[in-house]
């Protein structure tokens, strides 16, 4: 006898799927996360202030990843802006790659990390939070072999950014650098 997963599991799966996708494509729910909750898994509010993520400098692929943080409307870039980033690790499941920094006096703000590991079925990704005052702003940026890219809710709520928004890749033999535009 074969152990299948049964019809019941299955829909029960598929409904809270639904659910949590709705859930978190409204604007008004992702708004209600206290300063230390995530929308997205792996968040620690105890990362260490740092630019170099990297676990070895020699060996791996290693992404360079800068930009500028913006106000709302897109036209000033803001400084003294904390930028809290983490991903998975590459080749694990767990979320070492975590790090906290700041904006400098032109809004703009710099790390190296290694190439993140690759979520259950997802582009690999590095996330996000930002936050000014009392203004938290989660993302995340997309990366593979092919270029670095955006999600739908990024676009939304970022397009005030005209031609600052996609972000801009460019690939050496083991290192790529990433140029990735918010607006808060």
């Amino acid at each position: 006898m074969k152990n299948h997963p049964s019809r019941r599991l299955f829909l029960r799966n598929s409904a809270m799927a639904t659910t949590g996708i709705a859930l978190f494509s409204s604007t008004t729910f992702a708004n209600t996360f206290t300063s230390d909750d995530s929308p997205f898994e792996g968040y620690n509010p105890y990362a260490e202030e740092k630019t170099d993520l990297r676990t070895s400098s020699l060996f791996g692929k290693h992404l360079q990843v800068k930009g500028e943080i913006f106000d709302a409307t897109g036209s000033y870039k803001l400084s003294n802006v904390t930028i809290e980033v983490w991903h998975l690790s590459p080749n694990s499941k767990k979320y070492r790659h975590q790090a906290k920094l700041t904006t400098n006096n032109n809004g703009e703000y710099n790390f190296i990390t290694d190439f993140p590991n690759i979520e259950n079925g997802k582009m690999p990704r590095i996330y996000f939070k930002v936050t000014n005052n009392h203004t938290t702003y989660f993302t995340e940026l997309l990366v593979n072999d092919f270029g670095a890219h955006i999600t739908g809710k990024h676009w939304q709520e970022n397009n005030k950014l005209g031609e600052k928004i996609l972000p801009i890749k460019e690939d050496y033999s083991n290192f790529s650098k990433v140029t990735f535009n918010i607006s808060i």
